[in-house]
């Protein structure tokens, strides 16, 4: 097979629609964690509100189920299929997703069922668009991934602050139902499918170079290293991801103001700072970039847990934002660097492994959460007989809040321990 011999004419008019897919499931992403307080109020308190915690991050832990899935089925199959109609079922899901969730109001005792299964679809079109445009970048910009995959994905807290600006502005100042919020992404969800429509994509760099489907696959399998990522990943999505999506149930009772303008003002941060992941990484490379990153990250979700005002609350998130904002991309690009002839699928399995991480994170932030006010509360029948907005009620979420946030706070001092060790293995073999 011949090699590409470069970028392809419309390479710009492609790395816009990867801009606009990423942008769509950072928006739908940051309005579920934007909702998410009105979904559990509205829907799963009337339930079940002892296991409302739970449940919320079961539901909103689905999306990210829906992401792995998808993800994993669609990443070794992307040149088989064409990242054309892969973007198109992006954009499908952006769309089908969200309806879901606003006829899950009218299902009754079906209404949890329901809600899963809408946020696995919707979750199914943020999949979709990893598993396409990180290969894709990868490919059209082989001399500079971890910068351009940096800049791709410095959308995704553009998305997140969108999302979380509109999520305040529809419930505290416009008084708006969740519903209204929860349709806005299909908007961009339609824009999509039609830009997407008009371009032609091309074959992925693997493919490009003569990797055949099976030496694809075999890859990551032949070189066990790669799942050392793998594992990474794992720990990076965790210590990034989950903490984003729980903000809005947590720390709205405990800084004074709503949670979600913290993702906000973290997101802001991360879209600035991840457009100098390039000259970053050619100054320290990778995994040094990478081993710096786990120190704020640290302190920051520490800091969280402790936060009790808008001034700490910020200072906690600064120190978060400096710390994650260079980890989902570069652990792209690093496997990707690593391990070119995997491709797609090699990729895949890397956002596979953050995508899982969450799933099972939120849900167990979530237990972690419950277990706390039953235990600040003394007991389920003094809980269920506190009033919401009491100060009594405010401590005893206060307490659940630094619970789930201290526990998640060991995973980047792990990440710290890793990533040196990685770095400084690969820096003596280089210099040998």
């Amino acid at each position: 097979m011949d090699k590409q011999a470069g970028p392809p004419a419309n390479h710009r008019s492609i790395f816009w629609i990867s801009v606009l897919a990423l942008f769509t499931a950072a928006l739908a992403n940051s309005i579920r964690a934007g909702a998410a307080g009105a979904l559990k109020t509205s829907l799963l308190d009337p339930i079940d509100a002892q296991h409302s915690g739970a449940m919320i991050g079961t539901v909103l832990g689905n999306s990210f189920l829906g992401f792995a899935l998808s993800l994993l089925v669609i990443s070794p199959l992307l040149d088989r299929f064409g990242a054309k109609k892969v973007i198109l079922f992006a954009a499908a899901c952006f769309i089908v997703g969200p309806a879901l969730v606003l006829m899950s109001a009218n299902a009754g005792g079906s209404v949890y069922t329901m809600l899963n299964i809408a946020m696995i679809i919707w979750g199914f079109g943020w999949g979709a668009t990893e598993a396409s445009i990180n290969p894709i970048t990868a490919t059209i910009y082989p001399n500079d991934k971890t910068g351009k995959l940096n800049t791709l994905h410095a959308w995704w807290p553009a998305g997140i602050v969108a999302g979380g600006l509109l999520s305040v502005l529809f419930f505290k100042q416009l008084n708006l139902s969740w519903q209204v919020l929860i349709a806005l992404p299909i908007i961009p969800g339609i824009v999509l499918a039609l830009w997407t429509l008009r371009h032609e994509f091309p074959k992925t760099e693997s493919t490009a170079q003569g990797v055949t489907f099976s030496e694809m696959m075999a890859e990551p399998f032949k070189r066990p290293t790669f799942w050392t990522f793998f594992a990474i990943m794992f720990l990076t999505a965790s210590a990034e991801l989950a903490p984003g999506a729980w903000v809005d149930v947590t720390l709205t009772e405990t800084v004074g103001f709503s949670g979600i303008l913290v993702l906000v003002y973290v997101s802001a941060i991360m879209f600035v700072m991840r457009h100098f992941a390039g000259a970053l990484d050619h100054k320290f490379s990778d995994m040094g970039l990478l081993w710096f990153s786990t120190i704020p990250a640290a302190i920051g979700l520490y800091l969280l847990s402790t936060a009790n005002s808008a001034v700490t609350a910020l200072v906690a998130a600064t120190f978060w934002a400096f710390g994650v904002c260079f980890m989902w991309p570069t652990m792209l690009a690093a496997v990707s660097r690593r391990f070119p002839r995997s491709g797609p699928w090699g990729i895949g399995l890397i956002g596979f492994a953050g995508a899982l991480a969450i799933r099972f994170v939120l849900p167990k932030l979530g237990e972690i959460y419950d277990n706390a006010k039953l235990v600040k509360a003394g007991s389920k029948e003094a809980l269920d007989a506190l009033q919401s907005g009491t100060p009594e009620m405010h401590s005893v979420l206060a307490y659940a809040a630094e619970t789930s946030f201290q526990t998640i706070a060991i995973i980047p001092v792990v990440l710290f321990v890793i990533f040196g060790l990685v770095w400084f293995f690969e820096r003596n073999r280089n210099t040998k």
